[in-house]
């Protein structure tokens, strides 16, 4: 059995929760494709429940970088996409906006 790293990344979610931070879709967008390209297993893309605007930036991520195998191929690379997901409660409304 072979042990494996799996790096999980909450930026795009946590990260906004800092003072003086907002980001639009398109950043939101970017800083997924960068964290994709440097080999992040788990993008935690956002809180979908939160407002519409987080519910179509993590539906764009899932979209447009859980696809991608940009920068993700190749000899000592993941060469699998990055797993992109939302955060949700354990509520029933969450749940199913996720």
């Amino acid at each position: 059995m072979t042990d494996k790293l799996i790096i999980f990344d909450t930026t795009l979610r946590d990260g906004e929760q800092s003072p003086g931070v907002t980001l639009n879709t398109d950043e939101k967008v970017e800083i997924a494709r960068q964290l994709a390209r440097l080999g992040v297993d788990v993008i935690e893309a956002g809180f979908p429940v939160a407002s519409p605007g987080d519910f179509n930036a993590v539906q764009r991520i899932a979209r447009e970088v859980g696809s991608s195998m940009e920068g993700r191929t190749g000899e000592g690379r993941v060469n699998e996409p990055a797993i992109i997901c939302g955060l949700a409660r354990s509520v029933e409304k969450d749940i199913r906006t996720a």
